[in-house]
């Protein structure tokens, strides 16, 4: 049975918090002012919101209807968690500077152990000013650090600085053993226990003092385990330590020229030197990258970025070729440059262990043949001469269908992950067309003829209802006037139908007498063939 590990002395912690992190973040990613009304939305919520939108009556939770009705001037962004880690990173590394052992509990919480820091620079609170100014000359000014007896009362001890006035410092001191005095008076929600809370209120308990009054051994018995963690730090004796992450390894490659380069050709050959370094330096820490990040500097000072990815990993050639496609698709000829190259960064974006991507027992066979394959013609011709299809959302057929360049993300987008993706795949995108799938969906719709058993042409009203049964149909690719056997029908499309200029189509599946199936679509009065079950 796990057991409540039997310490009665909390590691003294020194936990800086940054208020708003989301928010913080996505203002410097889209370069906001910090007075501006955001909400970061995440499925149809405000995860987040700025103090002005707070100002405005904005919380948490809200529907983003709401929100924009109480906030005329509300900028909402979708929430992304990969922009709190990466935002968050230089926070770290800056610290990390001036003092090792930092802890991440969550982009905008960091716990450091106070012991070492304080000693060297004087005093806790010397230790807690040397971070504050470090972060503030990386422009980072809303920071709050807590010091007390373990990562909880650190915690509640950074957030107590919003009591303080204007003119203090951003810092809470909870001298040693003063944490169990010092959370008393806190409430039972900040243990983060919904089901225990509930319960010790049942039973007259509502503050961690009365709760911390308990009899240890009482308390396990009677809520177990999770219950004994939280009467743990209820009474100041947090058992959580302060786990120091390890730095990752700096894997970036920076190549600087002088004097620029002004031709492709030689940033081309001089890139393979510094490539391989960057690819060799994946390989010793064990990993493979398959998503590499290209900066380039110009010496007018403009700065082309892209994100590139591999359909299996990259290696020192494929580096090579990125950075030549790059440089080739910002209106540069193959001879000369716009403006001379004076620096290339490469950053890899996203790495896999490189056990994952080893090769079999007898090799990866036709795959791999198959890549180097594709990547060759490529090399010759360009980025954009292989495509492959992947499926993406919409209602028509057509439109679900995608053709990108090997090797990019399958959104066609360099900042859209693979999950999103799927997501937007996934959507509801009323009026698609259910499974089973058409076997031939051609690339351009065909004209086609729908006549009733008279010879007239079928139509649809604006209430939806058929002039008359389908007897036939013809396609323009042949003038073959084929007797329908069965149909079903319509289904209307309604695309915009806000705006005059939406569309509106109506689909129908015909069976000829042959067994053949289709499927149509009428727009306009128009009769067209969009795809053919096999």
């Amino acid at each position: 049975m796990p057991t409540v590990p039997a310490t009665t002395v909390a590691t003294r912690t020194m936990l800086f918090w940054c208020p708003d992190w989301p928010v913080t973040a996505a203002l410097r990613e889209h370069a906001l002012p910090a007075d501006t009304a955001l909400v970061l939305v995440d499925r149809g919520e405000v995860f987040a919101c700025s103090p002005a939108a707070r100002q405005d009556g904005v919380r948490r939770g809200l529907r983003i209807r709401e929100a924009q009705a109480r906030s005329a001037g509300l900028v909402s962004l979708a929430y992304d968690s990969s922009l709190d880690e990466r935002a968050f990173e230089p926070v770290i590394a800056a610290v990390e500077t001036i003092m090792p052992g930092v802890q991440v509990i969550r982009p905008g919480l960091c716990a450091i152990r106070v012991k070492g820091p304080s000693r060297y620079y004087g005093s806790e609170e010397g230790a807690a000013g040397v971070v504050i100014d470090t972060l503030a000359a990386i422009g980072l000014t809303d920071v709050r650090i807590g010091i007390a007896d373990g990562p909880f009362a650190a915690e509640q001890a950074a957030r107590a600085t919003d009591q303080l006035d204007d003119d203090d410092a951003p810092l809470v001191v909870i001298p040693s053993g003063g944490s169990p005095w010092f959370l008393s008076s806190y409430p039972l929600e900040v243990l983060d226990q919904p089901k225990l809370t509930v319960l010790l209120r049942r039973l007259g308990i509502r503050s961690l003092g009365d709760f911390a009054a308990l009899r240890a051994s009482d308390v396990r018995n009677r809520f177990g385990l999770e219950g004994a963690i939280a009467h743990r730090q209820a009474s100041g004796l947090d058992h959580h330590d302060v786990v120091a992450r390890t730095p990752p390894p700096h894997l970036d490659a920076v190549a600087d020229f002088e004097p620029p380069l002004v031709r492709i050709d030689q940033l081309a050959f001089t890139m393979r030197a510094h490539a391989g370094a960057f690819i060799g330096a994946l390989r010793e820490a064990g990993l493979v990258c398959t998503a590499v990040h290209v900066a380039l500097h110009t010496e007018s000072g403009e700065v082309s970025e892209r994100r590139w990815q591999h359909p299996r990993w990259f290696d020192a050639d494929d580096v090579v070729d990125r950075v030549r496609w790059q440089l080739q698709g910002t209106n540069a000829s193959d001879h000369g440059l716009t403006s001379g190259i004076t620096r290339v960064h490469l950053v890899p974006d996203v790495v896999e262990d490189l056990a994952d991507h080893a090769d079999g027992l007898w090799g990866t066979g036709p795959d791999e043949s198959i890549h180097h394959g594709l990547a060759r013609v490529q090399g010759m011709l360009g980025h954009g001469a292989v495509l492959t299809a992947v499926i993406a959302g919409g209602r028509l057929l057509a439109d679900r269908r995608v053709l990108i360049p090997w090797g990019d993300a399958p959104t066609g987008s360099d900042r859209v992950s693979r999950q999103t993706s799927v997501k937007e795949r996934n959507q509801p995108w009323p009026g698609r067309l259910p499974g089973p799938a058409p076997a031939t969906v051609f690339a351009e719709r065909r004209a086609a003829a729908v006549v009733d058993s008279r010879g007239n042409p079928v139509d649809v009203d604006r209430r939806g209802l058929l002039s008359a049964d389908p007897a036939f149909f013809s396609a323009a690719s042949d003038d073959e006037r084929r007797p329908v056997h069965s149909w079903a029908g319509p289904w209307p499309i309604s695309e915009r139908w806000w705006d005059p200029a939406g569309r509106v189509l109506h689909r129908f599946q015909l069976v000829d007498r042959s067994g053949s199936a289709w499927l149509l679509l009428l727009e306009d009065h128009a009769w067209w063939v969009e795809a053919g079950y096999d």
